[in-house]
């Protein structure tokens, strides 16, 4: 029966024994694999420095980037965008699976709430990505989308 027991609480279990994993402490540089039914996190979970990386678009706000990281900051163009219109840009990531969930939110570089980001679709190896401008008016910001991928088997 698997533990159901938060990271750090003493286990019985033969490949967990206190706050290590097979000998290597929970934390430490060196990854560790967790696989269990229910994991819990004290503080946060979230990616490496390296599973991390930027991005800017180089000449419209349609323009399609590539950024092969598990969570990272796409930059837009700073070109204009209508008032009620969407645009659409193509992520290329060679670490998506079509299985993978993307999470996208605005980071920073635009009026609050004036912008909405949505996953259009996600594929092997890249996603869709929308921006609708929820305004009265055309904006012409740079703004940072945010992205992260929860990975599926």
């Amino acid at each position: 029966m698997p533990n159901t027991k938060p990271v750090g609480v003493a286990y019985s279990d033969p490949e967990l024994s206190g706050a290590t994993i097979d000998n290597s402490p929970i934390g430490a540089t060196t990854p560790n694999t967790i696989v269990g039914t229910t994991v819990y996190s004290a503080l946060e979970i979230g990616y490496s420095a390296g599973a991390q990386g930027s991005v800017t678009q180089a000449t419209s706000k349609s323009t399609g980037v590539t950024l092969n990281k598990s969570s990272g900051q796409i930059t837009m163009n700073g070109a204009a965008l209508a008032a009620g219109t969407t645009v659409l840009f193509t992520l290329t990531n060679s670490v998506l699976s079509a299985k993978d969930v993307l999470i996208v939110n605005v980071g920073s570089g635009g009026t609050s709430g004036a912008y909405w980001p949505y996953v259009a679709n996600v594929g092997a190896g890249s996603a869709v990505i929308g921006v609708y401008n929820n305004t009265a008016g055309s904006l012409s910001e740079a703004i940072v989308i945010n992205y992260a991928v929860i990975h599926s088997a």
